[in-house]
């Protein structure tokens, strides 16, 4: 057990936290919550000895080994696989095969194990990093966002591995869907405090919410009573009969004390700069092959057309193609063969975590962000800088002193600058915390244009995407449908998936020995059966359709009570936020009722559709 008592900490006037009181007991697996800058990492530094405590103590027993992912690299050994087994307790030396599989899961092919860890990028080799951690076998396993550098299958993998970790398992990650599944405790600073308890994120934020409506509660009754008990003191102060009174009243109301007002905790903000959108399609991907050489060919002769509202994410390992495909949509890099048609109308956006370094040192936030804008509106470029949580002075920063993470939000503030109606998002969550996920996310619902995402969050996936682009082994398939049909009706290649015939590749033909059947009566039979399809599915398909606008109508209701609460928020309207507040979260409850009879509506439709076919 570790056990932190009084714990406080502060860079200069920034108080992170004070008197904080916490445990890890036996096999608690305990995420950590909060937003970013509020000492997660900090914490976590604290606890492995690698940060300096200003008051109270963080007590470890004695042999108690933790095991940290260290963010920096450095390699001792020649080889991936001598590297891994380097990172193996003494007593179980001959461990190969257990770093191997690590390695396997964690996205390394056989072929990689002989190869020198620096001929590997900086992604690759913090997985080897997490190998080292995950192979040492400590009592305490310490991951500081390790998805940042992962691709979905391997954060898949990672997800199973974890679940069966003998021992304890401190957390820190912005990816809602891996935390929930792997943890059950959270814990989260907020406002220099934490509160821990038992569950998922949504255990925590619900409880958070509760007790901050019932502090506010609590604030304006003791406010009401204070008042009235003024109104009769000033009243009856003149009043000799009442003298007594009056005394005890004025003791009263020193003893109630007060209960100071919550300050705002800032979030970002995102809304995106829309774009009337085109009347029926975006774009269209015609037999595009895109390869750097004639035998390194990424996509083969692939087609897509994308709607003016389509919601598509690409997914898939890394290295196979999804940031190469985006550029190729945005006509940033030339296919070897197909072409890429914009519709007239179509005005994109695109946002690539990667392209940090574009921006100039010596401009400001303001001017980078101004620079997006084809008006030159300072005071539209002053309201994003704000919504980046750029304020006042902090807009005035040159970039060449902000941090990583800061400079990705000025990078998602040029975006919000451009006037567009189609979004392409590659790792827009990548340096964001949860709550600024989520704001994502309600941007990307809200946006009335097209919006194509790489992402390996499932998450962000599930929140927005129904259609996908998907990278497999056998190479692009796009699938009709959202990352749960997906799941249940194909799979990863890694998770036994059913490996379908991809679409735009080629088939292999197959001599048959049944009687030749013609086209047209083909096409009769295939006609006849579908209509007894369709008529035999009629009563499922209702209500699918009616679960589906139900959702869609608490959705929208949902959207523009947030709206109005982003106006109340500005005019202060306390009374009315509370009210709003709640309300929203029963609408979210009743969202979250729906969408479980969605998916039983659904699951009966597939069922009765496979008896169909059977």
């Amino acid at each position: 057990m570790i056990i932190a008592k009084n714990v406080g900490k502060q860079y200069g006037e920034q108080v992170l936290f004070e008197e904080i009181n916490f445990s890890i007991n036996p096999n608690e697996r305990l995420g950590i919550v909060g937003r970013n800058g509020h000492g997660k990492s900090t914490l976590f530094k604290m606890i492995a000895g690698l940060e300096s405590i200003d008051e109270g103590k963080i007590k470890i027993p004695q042999h108690y080994k933790l095991g940290y992912l260290d963010q920096h690299i450095h390699f001792t050994h020649n080889t991936v696989i001598e590297e891994g087994c380097s990172a193996l307790p003494e007593e179980e030396a001959e461990g190969r095969w257990r770093v191997e599989k690590i390695l396997s899961g964690l996205g390394y092919a056989e072929s990689d194990f002989e190869r020198h860890p620096d001929e590997f990028s900086g992604g690759y080799q913090m997985r080897l990093n997490l190998a080292k951690v995950l192979v040492s076998q400590p009592h305490l396993l310490m991951l500081d966002e390790p998805t940042n550098f992962l691709d979905i299958v391997s954060i898949r993998w990672l997800t199973q591995f974890l679940k069966k970790w003998d021992g304890e398992i401190l957390l820190i990650s912005h990816d809602r869907t891996f935390m929930d599944s792997v943890v059950n405790q959270v814990m989260g600073i907020h406002r220099g405090k934490v509160m821990k308890i038992s569950g998922n994120t949504e255990n925590y934020y619900s409880k958070i919410t509760e007790t901050e409506e019932l502090h506010e509660k609590s604030r304006v009754n003791l406010e009401k009573k204070k008042k009235q008990a003024q109104q009769y003191i000033d009243r009856f102060r003149a009043t000799a009969s009442k003298a007594t009174q009056i005394q005890s009243r004025i003791k009263a109301v020193e003893k109630m004390g007060s209960i100071d007002k919550l300050r705002q905790v800032k979030d970002l903000y995102f809304k995106f700069n829309e774009a009337p959108p085109p009347p029926k399609y975006c774009l269209e991907v015609s037999d595009v092959t895109f390869g750097y050489d004639e035998d390194n060919i990424l996509i083969d002769n692939f087609k897509l057309t994308i709607a003016s509202d389509d919601r598509i994410g690409i997914i898939g390992k890394n290295g196979q193609g999804k940031t190469t495909l985006m550029n190729v949509i945005a006509k940033k890099l030339t296919p070897l063969s197909g072409k890429v048609t914009h519709q007239p109308q179509c005005k994109i956006a695109h946002f690539v975590q990667a392209n940090v370094s574009e921006l100039r040192d010596n401009m400001t936030v303001l001017d980078e962000i101004l620079d997006a804008r084809d008006d030159g509106d300072m005071g539209l470029a002053r309201r994003i800088c704000g919504s980046m949580m750029f304020t006042k002075l902090s807009a005035l920063k040159p970039i060449k002193v902000l941090s990583g993470g800061e400079k990705s939000r000025v990078m998602l503030g040029r975006l919000l600058g451009i006037q567009c109606n189609l979004l392409l998002l590659d790792e827009p969550t990548h340096h964001l915390d949860m709550q600024s996920s989520q704001s994502m996310i309600n941007a990307v619902n809200k946006f009335s244009g097209a919006t194509v995402i790489v992402t390996h969050d499932e998450h962000f996936l599930r929140s927005v995407a129904n259609r996908l682009i998907v990278f497999q082994k056998d190479g692009i398939m796009l699938f009709e449908g959202n990352y749960d049909e997906f799941l249940a009706n194909v799979g990863w290649d890694e998770d036994g998936g059913k490996r379908p015939t991809l679409k735009n590749q080629p088939k292999k033909s197959k001599v048959k020995k049944e009687k030749v059947i013609s086209d047209e009566e083909t096409a009769l039979k295939k006609a006849a059966d579908e209509k007894k399809l369709t008529a035999f599915l009629a009563p499922f398909a209702k209500k699918v359709e009616e679960a589906q606008a139900k959702l869609d109508k608490a959705k929208n209701s949902l959207a523009k009570k947030e709206v109005t609460l982003a106006k109340l928020k500005k005019s202060n309207k306390h009374f009315e936020i509370i009210d709003l507040e709640k309300n929203m979260s029963m609408t979210n409850k009743g969202i979250a009722k729906l969408n479980k009879a969605l998916e039983i509506a659904q699951d009966d439709y597939d069922r009765n559709k496979k008896k169909f076919n059977s």
